[in-house]
């Protein structure tokens, strides 16, 4: 006796054998023949046909759109990364167009500045808690360097070197408690000293030895003497931030600000034929017979 799965199956082959035969009769006959029997089958087959076309259609959209998908994201993959190279190229490209800007701006000043020179490039700094620059380092430590030798920059006065230690050199700032410099107002050529205060917390200088008669203002530029034959004439040192009048007699207070901004500093000038021996400027007490 046969058992239920096997009629089962016998029925499931039955019908896989019969019906495509009853699908090829209907859709054979001409539609003035055609039996309910055949329209019922006709309707079954295209209900069929439908579900089988959807479903395949489906399955293809699916695939492609995934197949597009990654294609879309290996793209955009591709592009960030385009896009990052093209970026690091450009900030190079910018950065090596400021370092020839500033380059070209220290040969000009070599030119002008009556001295021999000698060009160094920063390779260190200090800082203090305060993220201000409280010395630089140089990489020119040759034997034509000795201290109290000037160094300038493209912006104006920078300092002196302080030591020489093999191939490098340590400068002492214009804003250096132990840093001076005789200096004179370049639109009224009114004279001052100017003194670095070493305050960790911001780049200033006190101008000293400004005498109540002189006529100083803040925003005026004040630039080397030249006297001391220390620095050559001319070169800028200090911007006046401040001014407090005083009565005849006494001497005015004023602050000025560096006019080189050494946390951007990276290449300097280095005066060879100063007086070697020389160290900072000192103030010759009242000058008003020299003005």
């Amino acid at each position: 006796m046969a058992s239920p799965r096997h009629l089962r199956d016998l029925v499931i082959v039955a019908a896989l054998v019969v019906a495509p035969f009853f699908f090829l009769r209907a859709s054979l006959r001409h539609p003035d023949q055609l039996t309910g029997l055949d329209r019922s089958v006709l309707r079954l087959s295209g209900l069929i046909e439908l579900g089988i076309t959807r479903l395949t259609r489906g399955a293809v959209s699916t695939w492609s759109d995934y197949v597009w998908l990654v294609d879309v994201q290996r793209h955009n993959a591709d592009l960030k990364a385009e896009n990052a190279q093209l970026r690091a190229s450009l900030h190079e490209a910018e950065r090596a167009a400021v370092e020839n800007i500033e380059l070209r701006r220290l040969v000009q000043l070599k030119r002008n500045v009556d001295a021999e020179s000698l060009s160094a490039q920063v390779v260190a700094k200090d800082f203090s808690p305060f993220f201000r620059v409280v010395r630089v380092v140089i990489d020119r430590g040759v034997p034509d360097l000795r201290p109290h030798m000037p160094v300038v920059g493209t912006d104006g006065v920078v300092g002196a070197i302080l030591r020489v230690s093999g191939d490098t050199a340590d400068v002492q700032l214009a804003v250096d408690a132990a840093f001076g410099v005789d200096v004179e107002d370049e639109r009224t050529h009114a004279r001052g000293f100017v003194r670095g205060t070493g305050d960790v917390a911001r780049y200033l200088a006190k101008v000293e030895m400004v005498d109540a008669r002189d006529d100083v203002a803040v925003g005026d530029l004040l630039v080397t003497s030249g006297k001391g034959r220390w620095f050559p004439r001319g070169l800028p040192v200090a911007r006046i931030t401040k001014v407090v009048k005083r009565e005849i007699g006494r001497e005015q207070e004023v602050e000025a600000e560096p006019t080189v901004d050494f946390s951007r500093l990276e290449h300097v000038l280095v005066l060879l034929d100063a007086t070697p021996n020389v160290g900072p400027e000192k103030p010759a007490g009242k000058r008003g017979a020299e003005r």
